[in-house]
């Protein structure tokens, strides 16, 4: 209890003085103190996972919903006006961006240091493994976030607000790296009893596993993709989870207080790529009442998702459908479209009792191509908005499958499927740091 009691002061500790790239603290004598004992870095562990479940996994889901059309927003906050208008109106200045940018950029630095404290720290071979494998997932995780947004972010976070910005391609290498190099740390490796609590439920090997396949595949390399995909054991489940204090954050923006966002009718994709109607993943995720958004007027539904609906409610770290998917879409590119329909038509066919959290589509067709690479892709684009609903890789998704362009006009245009290719750099970072590059037009 000791080591779970002590992760709300590191995570203060690592927080307070961690805005934007600069991790300096000045209680650094106590910070010294984490870094190099075995229960300051599993409490460092465990404040590394609150703080991700709570300040980052929601922003980074959320925000890019309204940007591609995933849901629509329901208050006339200015932030998120901007943020649903996009294009060339949304800028630095945003504060849903900034706080999406700083917050991952936080939650990053932590994971940098548990991964290099558990490097110095004298400690038994499976929790040094245990600890740098999870380091470096939550690093990975928010590597991907950055990349899945910006256009470049820095792969190292500096005490001296200094911080070198690389291009995406590098982002995701650096991800996939720490990744690869964790999965082969951990196979055959039992974890330690004392870290059974601190990691919570999440499952450690699979969940590496599942993120190597999401990266492998948003960098084009599909072998690698498929390789990863195949490890990963789709009866396992792993969660995020939450409490009394803290809140599941896509409950909190759908359900708690001032509600902000509401899910959008068939997923939000355009009239070409509408969901079957007997498919059961819209039942799943939505009650349909037929309103429309505040702002844009777009139409919305209820969110009914059993991850999202109670301020308690667990979220998986990752779906089982999305490593089928992700076969689905490395076959596909690579022109082996038999094996891609086999991926795919078993997702499109999945009962809900089939799914360990219950999600499936429950189609009886047998979806064929008859050999259009472009209709094969265009329906694992769909299967993807409909099975990954709110999984934060829509804007990802939206670019890799070449749905159109953003407008480029002042004058808001909420009929198009994605409203920004990337955003813009926060202000308060250019303000900070020199490299920090040009924005984006679009």
């Amino acid at each position: 209890m000791r080591i779970i009691n002590k992760f709300l002061l590191v995570t203060l500790l690592f927080s307070l003085g961690a805005c934007e790239l600069d991790l300096v603290n000045p209680n650094a004598a106590t910070e010294e103190q984490v870094l190099n004992t075995k229960d300051g870095l599993i409490s460092l562990a465990v404040g590394v996972r609150q703080l991700y479940s709570t300040s980052v996994y929601g922003v980074a889901v959320l925000y890019p919903s309204i940007t591609t059309r995933e849901t629509g927003a329901m208050t006339t906050f200015s932030s998120l006006e901007e943020l649903e208008i996009g294009g060339v109106n949304l800028n630095g200045t945003n504060e849903r961006v900034t706080r999406l940018f700083s917050a991952v950029m936080r939650v990053k630095g932590m994971a940098e240091n548990l991964v290099a404290g558990a490097e110095n720290v004298s400690l038994s071979d499976g929790t040094r493994a245990g600890l740098l494998a999870y380091g470096n997932l939550f690093r990975a995780m928010c590597l991907g976030i950055l990349a899945q947004n910006w256009e470049q972010a820095p792969i190292l976070n500096s005490p001296n607000n200094d911080a070198a910005f690389s291009d995406r391609a590098a982002v995701y290498a650096e991800a996939i790296r720490i990744l690869d190099e964790s999965v082969k740390a951990m196979e055959g490796t039992t974890l330690p009893a004392e870290l059974a609590g601190p990691f919570g439920e999440i499952d450690l090997l699979n969940t590496l596993y599942a993120y190597l396949a999401r990266y492998q595949n948003a960098a084009g390399n599909h072998d690698a993709a498929i390789a990863a995909a195949d490890k990963v054991d789709l009866g396992a489940t792993s969660y995020l989870t939450y409490d009394g204090e803290n809140s599941n954050p896509v409950f909190s923006g759908f359900f708690a207080g001032t509600v902000e966002y509401a899910p959008r009718t068939n997923f939000g994709l355009p009239d070409g790529l509408l969901p079957d109607p007997g498919d059961k993943r819209i039942a799943f995720y939505m009650n349909i009442v037929g309103n429309t958004s505040l702002y844009g007027g777009l139409p919305v539904e209820e969110l009914a998702a059993p991850f999202f609906t109670a301020q308690t409610a667990s979220i998986p770290a990752y779906l089982p459908g999305e490593m089928l998917l992700i076969k689905a879409e490395a076959y596909a590119r690579k022109g082996e479209t038999g094996k891609a329909e086999e991926a795919l038509n078993r997702v499109r066919q999945k009962k809900a009792d089939d799914d360990i959290y219950g999600l499936g589509a429950g189609l009886t067709s047998t979806y064929s191509s008859g050999g259009d690479q472009v209709a094969l892709l265009n329906e694992i684009y769909k299967n993807r908005r409909a099975e990954l609903f709110l999984i934060g890789t829509s804007l990802d998704d939206s670019r890799r499958f070449g749905r159109p362009e953003p407008p480029t006009s002042t004058t808001p245009d909420f009929t198009s499927e994605r409203n920004r290719n990337f955003y813009p750099y926060p202000d308060n970072e250019r303000e900070s740091n020199s490299n920090t590059p040009q924005d984006p037009p679009i």
